[in-house]
């Protein structure tokens, strides 16, 4: 074989539980410590993923709710828009002919009096 690759392995050999800075402790016990950390740290995920998963189901339903929420709003805006087609409908009617102009002043110059008198009286 390989004389220098036979010389690295008995090196690495020779030194196999020592690190720089000291001795590295049993392979055992570093085991037993690694796995340790691994469980706290799957715990911890744990927890992150749980806590990830509420809040992915709490913005879910508000968005549900907002979605309900625009919905409401539109119909609610489509039926106002039909009932204002139909009153500027009538409004239209009203201002074809020029008696029905004078008397749609005539009243709307009577409320605007009856407002500025009911609030100065306020």
């Amino acid at each position: 074989m390989n004389p220098r690759r036979d010389m690295r392995n008995n090196r690495v050999a020779l030194f196999d539980g020592i690190e720089e800075g000291g001795i590295r402790a049993s392979s055992s016990y570093s085991h037993e410590i690694d796995e340790h950390d691994n469980e706290r740290a799957m715990e911890g995920l744990q927890d992150r993923v749980n806590l990830l998963k509420r809040l992915s189901g709490d913005i879910h339903e508000e968005v549900d709710s907002h979605n309900r929420m625009l919905d409401q709003m539109g119909n609610d805006m489509d039926a106002s828009r039909g009932i204002l087609s139909g009153t500027m409908d009538k409004f239209k009617m009203v201002f074809e002919t020029k008696s029905s102009r004078r008397m749609f002043t005539l009243v709307a110059s009577f409320v605007v009096i009856f407002l500025v008198i009911y609030y100065l009286t306020r």
